[in-house]
């Protein structure tokens, strides 16, 4: 059997899931089941001989984050990275015209990196048989049984089996999210969630995406022959991406709970069933409540009942629509060399906690409304500050003016971990002007 090609959609920002997903840090970063990322977890199972070395579709706001995933776990990818938002329909045109510049019958599946798989081998064992149905000509797509009347996911009807490939079905109809009384009837009837993962031959995706989105087809296609090499990605070319519609191939499924209470992180739950809890950092105690679920996060707090699960995507436009930072933000912001992550702030002034990976720096770099006082708390920093290089050694401190050019690197093999005190008339993040950059940032 040919090996099939995964490409890995991990560009959504994830909302659904908010507050614990948000859109500098999703949900397919977070380890929302065991000590690994969903995507992590993803990139695992593809280490089966099955499949070929796997592709990653992002954005050029994750790049830096799908990179330390995977060495994290040292896994290898080619990552591609989408200049501009345009929904999962460009993305699966570009995943199926890189596959047919390979061989135009590569067999290519298309994973979500957000999904939780408990059995990786059963789904890789799907993937190959799906597989021998897509080399027919086959476009098919995954079900996944429900165990409930769920509004939040397209279904599926099978219709009649393939007779050249086992369990494979044909599709009598796709149906979109409906109420929850027609989808007590598709349960009832047999129906399937679907799940939004698709393995296709790259020549015949082409063909339908042709036919029925030519728009999207021609903007894939100019986006890859005008593609850039920057830092070990691929970036697709901007101004042709930017013609392809906004259109989903399919919904994505989200992550469910097992029945009974789920707690992860710092939750306590008494006398109550089917409680779902996420906590990092706060104490976060449910009693006397059935079906909910409770999100607790630095700055923001969740609590819905499960059938209102649909509704929290609404609640994050709501946010943004007013203005939000929580909507979209942490209050740690991850940057190709490390994080901050907010911890104090009032009139004229704001305090951060830093931290450098090592062998990694800041851009060269200038303020024109704010001076900085940097505290190392471990690690060494080396500072540059204006024509003077200085080590600021643990419990050591250093002041930088308004206006004197500043670079921050950490040379050594801890992580460097500083607190910045910011004081002045403005302090937004705009209020930055590079004259050198590692990470090609404006």
């Amino acid at each position: 059997m040919k090996k099939i090609l995964p490409v890995i959609m991990c560009g959504g920002s994830g909302t659904r899931v908010w507050p614990e997903s948000r859109e500098t840090f999703p949900k397919q970063f977070i380890p929302l089941v065991g000590e690994r990322s969903t995507f992590q977890t993803t990139i695992a199972m593809l280490a089966d001989p099955a499949f070929e070395r796997p592709i990653v579709v992002s954005n050029l706001d994750y790049r830096f984050l799908v990179a330390d995933q995977l060495r994290e776990i040292g896994a290898e990818a080619d990552v591609v990275l989408e200049p501009s938002r345009r929904d999962s329909g460009p993305a699966v045109a570009v995943a199926a015209g890189l596959a047919a510049r390979r061989a135009p019958d590569t067999i290519v599946v298309v994973l979500a990196a957000d999904h939780v798989v408990r059995d990786t081998q059963g789904l890789v064992d799907l993937c190959k048989r799906a597989s021998a149905a897509a080399a027919e000509g086959y476009i098919v797509t995954l079900g996944v049984k429900p165990d409930g009347p769920a509004t939040g996911y397209g279904y599926l009807r099978p219709g009649a089996p393939l007779e050249t490939c086992c369990e494979v079905y044909k599709l009598d109809a796709f149906v979109e999210k409906p109420d929850r009384a027609t989808a007590q009837d598709y349960v009832e009837a047999g129906y399937l969630w679907n799940s939004g993962n698709f393995i296709f031959r790259a020549d015949v995706m082409q063909l339908e995406i042709a036919q029925f989105e030519p728009g999207i087809f021609a903007a894939a296609e100019a986006a890859i022959e005008a593609a850039r090499l920057d830092l070990g990605f691929m970036i697709l070319n901007a101004e042709a991406f930017a013609h392809a519609p906004k259109k989903s191939i399919d919904y994505a499924v989200m992550e469910r709970d097992e029945n009974g209470n789920s707690v992860r992180g710092h939750g306590v739950v008494m006398d109550a069933r089917n409680v779902h809890v996420r906590s990092e950092d706060t104490l976060t105690t449910v009693v006397g409540v059935d079906d909910i679920i409770v999100v607790t996060t630095q700055d923001a707090v969740l609590v819905l009942s499960h059938e209102h699960g649909d509704q929290v995507k609404q609640l994050v436009e709501q946010l943004r629509s007013e203005n939000r930072r929580e909507a979209g933000e942490h209050k740690r912001i991850f940057r190709p060399w490390g994080y901050y992550q907010g911890i104090d702030e009032g009139q004229r002034y704001q305090v951060k906690r830093i931290v450098v990976k090592p062998g990694q720096r800041l851009s060269l770099q200038k303020h024109f409304h704010r001076a900085e006082h940097w505290i190392v708390v471990r690690g060494t920093a080396e500072v540059g500050r204006d024509e003077e290089i200085h080590l600021v050694h643990e419990n050591e401190s250093i002041y930088l003016p308004i206006g004197s050019k500043h670079r921050l690197t950490n040379p050594g093999k801890i992580d460097l971990e500083l607190i910045e005190v910011q004081t002045g008339s403005y302090l937004g993040e705009d209020d930055i002007v590079r004259f050198e950059d590692a990470y090609n940032r404006g």
